[in-house]
């Protein structure tokens, strides 16, 4: 008989914003990352899929900077150190593969933090940020199929 897993601790308000406005630092980053390495790439259907994730990335943004002022919290102006790293990386293809790994971290952030929040809306609105990273994975991991 196996032994039941207890359910994860409900995170504090003051952890909830610690975790969004990583995760805010981390999508600013991602936003930069994908309008610029857009703008490096001649027109083509993976231009497409780069500003697909640009504007995904900026939604994100928005939710984020949203929930934070909902839980009377102050958003974050940074930018995580993310953008530098990936722009660094001259060749495309290789950026574009970073820029997935960036997304594979804001999906186990978000498989983490998730069963710890409480307010269903907040749950709700990561969930399905949740869901569009991995969206944005399989497709930027399409291009290679």
């Amino acid at each position: 008989m196996s032994t039941p897993v207890p359910a994860p601790t409900p995170a504090s308000r003051d952890e909830v914003l610690v975790a969004l406005n990583e995760l805010l630092e981390a999508e600013r980053a991602g936003a930069r990352v994908a309008m610029e390495t857009a703008r490096d790439m001649p027109p083509c259907a993976l231009t497409t899929l780069v500003q697909d994730v640009h504007t995904d990335e900026v939604r994100w943004c928005s939710m984020l900077m949203r929930t934070i002022k909902a839980l009377e919290g102050n958003a974050s102006s940074a930018t995580g150190a993310f953008w530098g790293k990936a722009m660094a990386i001259p060749d495309l293809e290789q950026r574009l593969d970073f820029l997935n790994r960036g997304q594979t971290w804001v999906v186990r952030r978000l498989e983490t933090l998730i069963p710890r929040i409480e307010d269903a809306q907040v749950r709700a609105d990561l969930s399905i940020m949740l869901e569009a990273h991995r969206g944005n994975i399989e497709r930027i991991d399409a291009r290679h199929a």
